[in-house]
């Protein structure tokens, strides 16, 4: 019978086949990561909502319309995080980061919340991953952030990729653009939609995002910023690209390529899968020179990226096998019990992954069930205190010595 109770519209529950295909992904994750150099930090689910206002910007769709937000008993009001780098970069200030060597390398794996329209691989509740490099303004820094990306797509398997690059200068350089990109916008402003409108002058790069027919007809002839950089700018992204060549990473020019989030400059990019349809991003992310001052720092360069763990599990559509047992410990006779059990603690103890039974089976039922399971091997502990040891894959069993069941298991008979 049904539970009347069902998880909240966006979230979804995990189940076990689904954690096997996670569990892989997040391996290779930490893998990737620590290769590189980059170490693992945790930052608490929800935050003062006025570190993601100042953070990630107050005319981002993120804060005017899709944060969980709520006030304490306190009358503090806090925000379920939305993303994750404003977290970081709070973290790193707090915690007196800026004063280790320079760069510092973390990478995070954890939910997020955004109040935003549920669909395919797009929850109210998600999980993503990511990696930051702080205090570093390298186009070095770039490439590394893009690369390990690169990398743990591509040890997944995930097919049908494409990175796009692009780039938003300085803020200095953008402020002269922005002003030619408004006035482009305002002069079209009848063949905009409602939404664009609105935000031409708080914030007119999101028209580039947008699906409405007649602002996709204005954006076609817009200018870009990529086709005006200038200095050391130009030269930045010249390098990133350089140096992505030197890697072997291919890459696409997108000089309609914008962020959600105010804090991007120069390069940005975006990773997007064929598989996904309209809603295609798997991750991306890019440079972030502003935001530790935004929070109350000193000028630090930093980058880094987020992918969507859904969105990449959703583009492999795969199933991951169960790892199975080493060993299945069976009774021929219930008396046997206690006897089984502190033979599978001692087989844990000793790294072996076995099971017993819990359900009251049969001995029959036992043997079904060791091989439903998976289990290599099955223990079998006879009444008279003797014991059989079956391969499950050939069917042959032998007699095995009762007083040394640890070692005929892990091979030290």
């Amino acid at each position: 019978m049904a539970s009347k109770f069902q998880a909240p519209r966006g979230t979804f529950d995990i189940l076990p086949e689904q954690a096997r295909a996670r569990r892989r992904l997040e391996r290779a994750a930490a893998e990737v990561f620590g290769r590189a150099g980059y170490e693992p930090i945790a930052t608490p689910v929800f935050e003062d909502t006025d570190l993601f206002e100042r953070g990630v910007g107050k005319s981002t769709d993120i804060v005017r319309k899709e944060m969980f937000t709520f006030e304490d008993k306190g009358g503090r009001s806090l925000t379920l995080r939305p993303e994750g780098t404003a977290s970081v970069c709070r973290a790193y200030l707090e915690h007196g980061m800026q004063k280790l060597a320079q760069p510092v390398k973390l990478h995070y794996l954890g939910p997020f919340f955004r109040h935003e329209r549920p669909q395919a691989g797009r929850y109210r509740q998600f999980h993503q991953l990511g990696a930051e490099c702080i205090g570093s303004d390298s186009p070095l820094a770039d490439a590394e952030v893009i690369m390990l990306l690169s990398d743990l797509l591509g040890e997944l398997g995930v097919p049908g990729v494409e990175l796009r690059l692009g780039s938003l200068g300085s803020f200095e350089a953008r402020r002269t653009y922005l002003e030619d990109l408004k006035a482009h916008l305002h002069a079209h402003e009848g063949e905009l939609s409602k939404d664009v409108r609105e935000r031409i002058d708080i914030n007119p790069l999101r028209a580039f995002d947008s699906d409405h027919e007649g602002t996709r007809g204005v954006m076609g002839s817009a200018p870009t910023i990529v086709e005006r950089l200038e200095g050391e700018d130009a030269d930045h992204f010249a390098e990133v690209r350089a140096l992505l060549d030197a890697s072997g990473i291919a890459y696409v020019i997108d000089p309609t390529l914008v962020r959600g989030l105010d804090y991007y400059t120069r390069t940005i990019f975006s990773f997007v899968c064929d598989r996904l349809g309209a809603q295609s991003e798997i991750g991306g992310g890019g440079r972030y020179d502003g935001l530790i001052e935004q929070l109350g720092g000193q000028t630090t360069p930093a980058v880094g990226f987020a992918a969507g763990i859904e969105r990449i599990l959703l583009a492999l559509d795969e199933e991951v096998a169960g790892e199975g047992r080493d060993a299945f410990v069976a009774v021929a006779d219930p008396e046997q019990r206690q006897r089984a059990m502190a033979l599978v603690a001692e087989l844990r103890h000793a790294g072996a992954s076995v099971e017993l039974d819990l359900a009251g089976r049969s001995f029959k039922s036992q043997l079904k069930h060791a091989n439903r399971i998976g289990a290599r091997r099955v223990l079998i502990l006879e009444a008279d205190g003797s014991a059989q040891l079956r391969d499950m894959e050939s069917g042959e069993q032998r007699a095995v010595d009762p007083g040394n069941l640890v070692g005929e298991m892990t091979g030290e008979a």
